[in-house]
């Protein structure tokens, strides 16, 4: 059976072994829930703190993820966190969204802005009727239904932010709004993870601050997810990894042990757990685990 989905995420954090958590995407076609389930089988094992379920841009993907959520919450030990955003949402929508989840027995969810419309890099368009930012939409979520929030935060600064000490305050004023733990986007220098705490801690954020991590499989695939968050991908992997540019096998493997040193110094340096980014595959996750000797 899962989890108690009323018990607080925080507790679970901090309230024994590091924490590890999945994420997952909707599927667009028969083929990818296959896939998708697949996965879940695989990683279950492993009994994450949580896995969460993205969100479509515009809440394209609205059925698929709460179907999901629901299913994950029904059939498996696994407790899981639905994402929503603000995009293209009014507040009647997010809070229709809000009931079908906690009739779907979810408690827990992953309040995020959104990125713009346009996509990552276009101009930031509010919707009519609807919220502008993560804050607010934690705020929503708590007085709308029964739930645990959680929030995103960015190593180097979100790529909107006019200063990182500004990033924090914003991290800050979701604190302050609800949100009882972070998960952060793709962390790539661990050195940047602690900066992000650090600054954190000392205007007065608490709460658990997971380290998210994105294994690399493909250069040309890792370099245009950081740009994407207008971040570069740090010289010293680029230079591990381009000598193998011309062999898929052992790109693939350097990049597994480039993530899997990442994790072991996370760890090492005091991040609560870990939280995977899966693109719906086990197996570069099972890996890393394997590399940092957690076995099922």
């Amino acid at each position: 059976m899962t989890q108690d989905p009323g018990r607080s995420m925080r507790d679970l954090i901090e309230g024994g072994d590091r924490s590890f958590s999945f994420e997952f995407f909707p599927p667009k076609d028969e083929a990818g829930e296959e896939q998708l389930w697949r996965a879940i089988t695989e990683l279950e094992p492993y009994r994450p703190t949580f896995v969460s379920v993205t969100y479509g841009a515009g809440g394209s993907s609205r059925d698929t993820t709460v179907r999901i959520v629901e299913r994950i919450a029904r059939e498996t030990s696994m407790l899981p966190v639905a994402h929503l955003t603000c995009v293209g949402h009014t507040t009647d929508e997010l809070a229709a969204i809000l009931r079908d989840l906690s009739d779907a027995g979810v408690r827990h969810v992953m309040a995020l802005r959104g990125d713009p419309p346009g996509g990552p890099g276009s101009p930031w368009t509010p919707t009519e009727g609807g919220l502008d930012h993560a804050d607010a939409l934690v705020a929503f979520i708590k007085r709308t239904i029964d739930a645990r929030v959680g929030v995103a935060a960015f190593p180097e600064g979100h790529v909107d932010a006019p200063s990182l000490e500004a990033d924090a305050q914003v991290l800050k004023a979701k604190q302050d709004a609800g949100a009882e733990f972070a998960v952060t986007e793709m962390v790539l220098r661990a050195s940047d993870y602690a900066a992000l705490v650090e600054r954190a801690r000392a205007i007065g954020v608490d709460i658990p601050i997971i380290p998210g991590i994105m294994p690399i499989l493909s250069l040309r695939s890792m370099q245009r997810m950081a740009e994407l968050s207008r971040r570069d991908l740090p010289a010293e992997v680029v230079e591990r990894l381009t000598p193998h540019a011309d062999d898929a096998a052992a790109l693939r493997a350097e990049g597994i042990a480039i993530a899997t040193e990442l994790c072991e110094q996370l760890l090492g340096d005091g991040a609560p757990g870990l939280h995977f980014y899966t693109l719906n595959f086990s197996r570069a996750t099972r890996e890393i685990f394997t590399g940092l000797q957690i076995t099922v």
